[in-house]
Parts: structure tokens; sequence; C-alpha cells
């Protein structure tokens, strides 16, 4: 397993005490500071097992009863738990929920109350008694400096730990995690900033690292899709977390939906001025944190996007984008023979359509990610390419074949109402094309040159 993660500046100390193994570890460290004397001072005294450490100092956070020392605490508990192997993080990850259960007398005693005069301040009780302390822990490890986006770390490693490891506990803390920061980066909350090539260095690495679907090949390739006027690049970020954003989109203003992405991301292409620009379409769309999986940001960031581009460019007719199909070449592996040839292009295409339409998973909705993100979003099917897709990833994940999903601002509800409600996808006409059987003739003929090119 790769114990490796992000690291924050409160890890340099632990940093230098491995290079320099005559120095006193962590733990030892934390507990002859001033910060060693609050916790001695409130009856904490951490064992040198950093796991039963942690577990310690979390038990002195959920007893505070005033904040003074919370902040303290909190950013004690952080040094300790990042100095720690990941073996140390996740035996604390493990217990750490079961250890601090619901109080089940004040819940018992908050419903009573409410039974016997149901109104604003019993219910306020009822809602006290019954939030998980592993709730309340969250809360007050936030109040460290940088808790967000430690927190976020914390939670990369819960997610880190293998199924066959996981325990009713880990997944409780979760469900805590991911709805406090549910609640802390509501897309209201956050702030939408173009990215460009004048943005800090910083930044800019991090973009180079968390391009998830077209892989940026180094500062130059970097500099070809956020500096000439026909692209953009946007993301989101949280207050806490200026230069570290939580996702992004790059965007081609192009005079026609392309076909292909070396269309696109071409070394060699000619630029144009965004006023010769009709379409606006989004290539890629990269989540940077981990341990933010499952909150929803791109639906948002789209719809803030091409408000902005509306609002910049009011003569864009058309805003699409160019998608990968990450499962599709897995899904035909299993529909086809084992020994059986690659389909034609024309035949990829209408294998692709169909399994963007017809293949359900869960709920009724699309199996491929991408196809659900944005259908779900109100997209259309708008049109299938093969050859699109020419690297090593693209043809390992689909073939080649890349999608076009068209946001037609007019329709996005009732789009989003049959895929939800009846579990149809919308389509174009091109596509429907590709779902329309072939003539008796044809189709014979074109099975009997499959069989004999496997013989062959």
């Amino acid at each position: 397993m790769n114990t490796s993660r992000t690291r924050f500046p409160s890890d340099a100390p632990a940093a230098s005490a491995a290079a320099n193994p005559r120095r006193r570890n962590p733990l030892d460290l934390l507990m002859n500071s001033g910060l060693g004397k609050l916790l001695r001072g409130i009856g904490v005294a951490p064992r040198h097992d950093s796991g039963e450490s942690l577990l310690e100092i979390a038990d002195a956070l959920l007893s505070l009863r005033g904040r003074a020392s919370g902040p303290a605490l909190a950013s004690a508990f952080f040094d300790l738990y990042e100095a720690s192997d990941l073996e140390a993080r996740q035996d604390f990850l493990g217990k750490v929920h079961d250890l601090h259960p619901a109080d089940a007398k004040a819940i018992d005693k908050a419903i009573a109350k409410w039974a016997e005069k149901p109104d604003e301040a019993s219910a306020l009780a009822l809602n006290v008694a019954s939030k998980s302390p592993s709730r309340r822990l969250i809360n007050q490890l936030n109040l460290a400096p940088q808790g967000t986006q430690r927190l976020i770390g914390l939670r990369e490693d819960l997610l880190a730990v293998p199924k066959a490891a996981s325990t009713p506990g880990l997944a409780a803390l979760d469900r805590d995690l991911e709805n406090a920061f549910t609640a802390w980066f509501n897309a209201g909350f956050l702030e939408l900033r173009r990215i460009g090539w004048d943005s800090s260095a910083q930044l800019l690495e991090r973009i180079i690292r968390y391009e998830a679907v077209h892989q940026i090949q180094g500062w130059d390739d970097l500099r070809r899709r956020v500096e000439p006027v026909d692209r953009r690049c946007y993301g989101f970020f949280h207050p806490q977390m200026r230069d570290d954003p939580l996702i992004f989109v790059e965007v081609a203003l192009t005079p026609q939906i392309p076909g292909a992405i070396h269309q696109i991301i071409a070394e060699e292409r000619e630029t144009i001025a965004p006023r010769d620009a009709t379409c606006a379409i989004f290539y890629s769309i990269s989540n940077c944190q981990v341990g933010l999986k499952g909150i929803p940001f791109g639906n948002h960031l789209i719809k803030r996007v091409v408000g902005l581009l509306k609002e910049e460019l009011p003569h864009l007719k058309t805003f699409a984008t160019l998608s990968p199909v990450p499962t599709f070449a897995k899904w035909l592996g299993k529909e086809q023979a084992a020994e059986a040839a690659l389909p034609g292009a024309g035949d990829l295409r209408q294998l692709a359509a169909r399994y963007l339409v017809e293949t359900k998973g869960k709920a009724n909705q699309p199996v491929d990610p991408v196809a659900r993100f944005h259908l779900g979003n109100g997209a259309r099917l708008e049109a299938v390419h093969a050859n699109a897709d020419l690297s090593a990833n693209g043809q390992k994940q689909s073939h080649g074949v890349m999608v076009n999903y068209l946001y037609e601002l007019a329709d996005i509800e009732a789009n989003f109402f049959a895929l939800t409600e009846l579990g149809t996808v919308a389509t174009s006409k091109a596509v429907q094309t590709l779902l329309e059987p072939e003539p008796t003739g044809k189709k014979d003929k074109g099975k009997k040159a499959a069989k004999d090119t496997v013989a062959a």
C-alpha cells in the first residue's frame, strides 16, 4: 500500500527528526513542549504508541468545556497524527468512533422532553443530544491551523483502508466526515477563479499534478492550455485553501464541436480570436482532493462557468463536452469473445452508443461514470467519435472512442427528469441513427465478416 500523501507545513519538524536519529520522536517533543504541559494539565499523558496517544488527545478534545484550549489541542493532535505512519493513523481511525458512541441516556432524556413539550427548545436539545461525538470531534479538529485541509488528508487515509479491513465504525466516521464536508464545501461558499499562466507557480504545479483526464506533459503543455486567448481554465477554491483547487475544468473556444482530442491539445494548432468562436468545449474536468470523494462540485462548476462565459462572450451558441468513455473497453471485453478482433470504427461507434444509452446500473442509471455525471446534469448525448483519443490511456479505456455531451440550457430540466424518473437517456438524431438496427442483409454480412476475421 502506498503510505505517502500530501503533507502540510506542520510536518517539517517530523521530517527533520526522521533525518536525524539522535533527535527524539514527535511524541517526546510534543510532551516536552508548551502543548505537552497543556495536555498534562488536563490529565492527558499520551503513551509511546502514537495510535493510543491520538485516542487520548481525541478524548481530551471531546471533554473540553471551554474553547480556549481547542485550537492548541487540535494542532497537537494533527502534529502527532501527521508524524505517525499510515498503520498508526488507520488504527486510530478504526477505533475512535466505536470508543465514542452516542449518549443513549442523553438521547432518551431529550426524547422524553420532546414528548412532554414539543417546542423549539426541546427540538434543539434533541438535536444536540443526538449529534455524533465523532462529528463534534471533527468540528474541534477544524479549529487547528489549516484544519479543513488537514481533515481532508485524514479522510484520504480513511478511504485508503482496504475494503476487507473496513468496519461499521470506519463507515460511520466516514459518513460524519462526508456530512461535515458537504456543509463546509457548499458550492455557494466556494470561489470560482480563472486559472491562467499568470497564476502562482504553486497553483500551476498542482494543475499539472491533478490533471486526471489528459495528462499535462510539463510546463509547455500547460501553457498551451491556459495562456492562449481561445483557451480557459476555471477552478473552485475554498477560502482556507487559496492555492489548492477542489476541482477545475479546462475549456476550448472553437468554431465547431470537435470530434477528437488532438484538435484541442495539439502542440501545433491555429489560435482563433474569441469573437470567432461559437462553441465552448469542456474537455477535461478533474477532481483534486481524494479526501473529498462524494462531495458534488462538478455540476455546480459547469453551470457557473457556462454563466460566466455567456456573460463574457454572449455570441457563444453551443456549450458541449469532448468526453472520454472510461469503462467502454472493459464492457466490450465482456461482451465479445476473448479472441475477437477489435471492431472497426463504424461498429465501435454503434457499440459505444448502445453501451451509453442502453446499459444501466444502479437506479437504472448509465454504468459509465462520465456519462452518469453529464447526463445526470441534464446534458444530451450528442455524438460518438472513433479514433478520437490515440493516447495509450485512451486506447486502454475506450479503444479511442470519445463523445460529445451537449448542454442545451432550455432542455436541461427535461433531460434530467427523463433520466432520473424514467431511465431514458436524451440523445441527438445522430446518436439515434447509431442505435437503429441495420438492414438484415447488411447485418448478416457484417456478422459473417466478423466471424471470418476471428477464424483467421
